[in-house]
């Protein structure tokens, strides 16, 4: 299903989450401030005219958001000043302005060439993302002989950003050239331009993920998941950080406690069977954080048969 940001008045907003949700749809985010709302949310691709129709009607601004539904690592080689890109905080910025959900990690040790390495739990980090943009400096020796090793072991697909201009870069998904070293952010048309790029590499990428989970997918999506938890669980709601149950593209993480509250998610009944049957839920490595993957359908040992995966309640 596609992600949409609707932008307008609070008045009769209401209508605008009672059709997404009579669409089949899913809402992600509702803010209201003062007198102004702004909603993600997913629809089918065929009810999206009767959407637009709705927002017309509303005098207010849609915007399709490709990334919408993914957590994508804006991966730096180092935090100091001496090798922190300044465009990383625009690449995260446009990554978000898409839909995606970003967190920008900085490697101990990922500057220089011979030295620059990334550890195991960076690694694990890292591949707890649906994709990975590392931006890379100016030096074309640097990035085409070493840097290269920072992600050749990742399970997730890897977009790089550089500054020079090389056709691609091995073990990367893509390579995105004029964006390195600046010691300025982004202004020009063309800088922002190569923004658009990285995001549309990024989207390419997620969209290749999405075909291979297709082909084996998992007994319910992550959205219908995502609901189920906030629905069910009051804690979520009364969680003060952002988007306290994050959508991923194979589970959600929760932000909640691993110690207090991974059991408690694991026997939540979820299309008529506990959580803990048809996902695997393990500790994040941010912040004690929950993960919960939902198990493709060849890998669930359930006494049912003929059971297959739909968007919402399991069939058989």
């Amino acid at each position: 299903m596609p992600g949409f940001l609707f932008e307008g008045g609070g008045y009769r907003h209401q209508e605008l989450l009672e059709l997404v949700e009579d669409l089949g749809g899913s809402l992600l985010q509702v803010r209201v401030v003062g007198t102004e709302v702004t909603v993600t949310f997913f629809v089918p691709e065929e009810d999206v005219a009767e959407v637009e129709d709705l927002v017309r009607d509303l005098q207010g601004k849609l915007k399709r958001l490709p990334l919408l539904g993914s957590e994508i690592a804006v991966v730096s080689p180092t935090i100091t000043r001496h090798h922190l890109p300044h465009p990383l905080c625009d690449v995260a910025e446009y990554l978000r302005r898409e839909g995606a959900k970003t967190n920008m990690i900085g490697l101990a040790r990922g500057p220089g060439q011979r030295i620059c390495q990334i550890s195991v739990e960076e690694r694990r980090l890292i591949e707890e993302h649906d994709a990975a943009v590392f931006v890379l400096g100016n030096f074309e020796y640097c990035l085409r002989e070493h840097k290269w090793r920072l992600f050749k072991d990742l399970s997730v697909p890897v977009v790089v950003a550089g500054g020079p201009e090389l056709p691609s870069l091995p073990h990367a998904f893509s390579y995105i050239s004029g964006l390195g070293r600046l010691p300025y952010r982004t202004r020009t048309f063309t800088e922002i331009g190569k923004l658009d790029e990285v995001a549309r590499a990024v989207e390419r990428a997620l969209e290749e993920r999405r075909r291979k989970l297709s082909l084996d997918p998992p007994l319910l999506s992550p959205l219908v998941l995502k609901g189920e938890i906030e629905n069910r669980l009051e804690e979520v709601r009364k969680c003060g950080a952002p988007l306290p149950v994050t959508p991923r593209l194979v589970g959600v993480r929760v932000k909640l406690p691993h110690s207090r509250f991974a059991r408690v998610l694991a026997g939540l009944e979820v299309a008529g069977y506990r959580l803990g049957e048809i996902a695997e839920i393990r500790r994040s490595v941010m912040r004690d954080y929950i993960l919960v993957d939902l198990l493709p359908l060849s890998r669930l040992e359930l006494p049912e048969k003929g059971l297959r995966a739909i968007s919402g309640r399991a069939e058989v």
